[in-house]
């Protein structure tokens, strides 16, 4: 079991890093978003401030690195990297699934990130599926502990798990067994999926259980069965994967769909968003943090140095919006009118 992990997960960024893993027409839908400019903002572009609240953490920015790897030794540089990068910048770190940190003691490095980043909140990651397969609250609580994480998401991945060789399909009374982790764990506990979307129903039935935060990831950025495609050796699978190339909730249609039934619940915008202006647009339709994943993903193999420089930009951009539109903090962009759904 160890070995075919590791190896997964190393193909895995391989794959995502150079082979086309998007979906095809099918985008996330902010093309569709405007943001109205506002010729006279009558605010200084250095008065702009991007800080914000993550469960009492005081956050520079509302930026996360979404959940990408682990497990594998080229895990163990890209996470270091990450991590460090966070650290500086004032961004939320999720690592990517936590799976092998239980089923083996290889690479556990490659999860261990805190030294690099003492003061950023970590975000560790499990499938939730996992807890048909013998995982429960005490693996949770194992994780929580190797990685020194102070939350955890669970991510569900339904349509990866049938296209993927050794995948975990059993995906029956799910919601009970995340509402015991939910009761019984101590730190804030999430869902994300992992690029097809989670909707305002699903989300809704997730917060009623105990889930604390939902992190959309929406489509129209990667996608796991294509990801999945690559690494098969099933022709049946192969062929039917190429069905899904247009599967998902677009990103956009996610956050607006959440919002409207859970008005109160904290959201992560993630799913293909590439720059600031997107972040921008994610924030306005009422994200409270917007993700980046395989767009940092290329940098993040090379220095820390090399991240640090795309989240400049990323954030440069968010401040340009926000002048662009004229408003100063991330409450007033919440809270703008200055948007538009085409």
């Amino acid at each position: 079991m160890s070995d075919s992990i590791h190896k997964r997960k190393s193909e895995h960024i391989k794959i995502v890093l150079n082979e086309k893993v998007t979906g095809d027409q099918i985008t996330t839908g902010f093309e569709r978003v405007r943001l109205i400019h506002n010729a006279l903002p009558e605010i200084d572009f250095k008065d702009i401030k991007t800080n914000t609240n993550f469960f009492g953490f005081e956050q520079k920015t509302p930026f996360l690195i979404s959940s990408m790897t682990g497990g594998a030794e080229m895990a163990e540089s890209i996470n270091r990297n990450l991590a460090i990068a966070a650290e500086e910048k004032g961004w939320l770190l999720a690592l990517g699934s936590t799976r092998a940190l239980i089923e083996s003691d290889e690479h556990h490095a490659s999860f261990q990130v805190r030294k690099y980043a003492p003061t950023t909140p970590i975000i560790a990651n499990l499938g939730a599926v996992q807890f048909n397969y013998g995982f429960g609250v005490d693996e949770c609580k194992r994780i929580l502990e190797i990685t020194e994480a102070n939350m955890l998401v669970l991510h569900l991945n339904s349509i990866q798990e049938i296209i993927q060789t050794e995948g975990n399909t059993n995906f029956n009374s799910l919601l009970s067994k995340i509402e015991q982790v939910c009761r019984e764990l101590k730190v804030p506990v999430g869902v994300k999926e992992v690029g097809w979307g989670i909707d305002g129903e699903t989300a809704k039935r997730l917060t009623d259980v105990g889930i604390s935060f939902i992190d959309v990831a929406g489509a129209g950025g990667t996608s796991w069965s294509q990801v999945e495609k690559f690494r098969s050796k099933d022709k049946i699978k192969k062929m039917a994967a190429e069905s899904f190339v247009d599967w998902g909730n677009p990103t956009v249609d996610c956050i607006v769909s959440v919002r409207e039934k859970l008005p109160n619940q904290l959201v992560i915008a993630s799913g293909g968003i590439h720059n600031g202006v997107q972040a921008a647009k994610a924030l306005a339709l009422g994200a409270n943090f917007v993700g980046f994943g395989r767009s940092i993903l290329k940098e993040a193999t090379e220095t820390p140095e090399s991240v640090m420089e795309v989240m400049e930009i990323r954030e440069l951009e968010l401040k340009m919006a926000m002048f662009g539109i004229g408003v100063k903090t991330i409450n007033e962009l919440n809270e703008t009118n200055r948007v538009k759904l085409l």
